[in-house]
């Protein structure tokens, strides 16, 4: 089971790598694949920035986490993809739904899971020498 939930995160982590370099080095053919619209060099600096940061953090702790199992890494990831879905809800309530609504929730979804299993299964280490790197 360890092994599999690890593999499970590493992917998800490889996968949100993915998407944050895209956004990084192309934020509009990768935004464009998101369905956002650049509004000038304005537009692609906040794509550059914000949705690079969310995925490469996320990817990063995923990464740390899966591979060192540690829950108390993944809170981070499992934070930002659950306030993702709670987001996406809240505009599904408020706006309605639009082509493919349900792919990207499912996507944070299937990752709240993941890493709330994982959170469960690896708690944090204690404090002292074990809690090091």
């Amino acid at each position: 089971m360890h092994f599999i939930l690890s593999a499970l995160i590493i992917i998800g982590a490889i996968i949100d790598a993915m998407l944050g370099f895209g956004f990084l080095f192309d934020p509009g053919g990768t935004g464009g694949d998101f369905g956002l619209q650049t509004m000038g060099v304005a537009g692609l600096s906040a794509m550059r920035a914000d949705f690079s940061a969310f995925f490469l953090v996320s990817a990063a702790c995923m990464a740390w986490g899966g591979w060192r199992r540690r829950g108390g890494v993944l809170l981070v990831p499992l934070a930002l993809f659950s306030v993702a879905f709670i987001g996406r809800l809240i505009n599904l309530i408020v706006a309605g739904t639009y082509d493919l609504w349900w792919m990207p929730m499912l996507v944070e979804l299937a990752h709240i899971i993941v890493l709330t299993v994982a959170v469960r299964r690896w708690p944090a280490p204690a404090e002292g020498l074990s809690a090091r790197v």
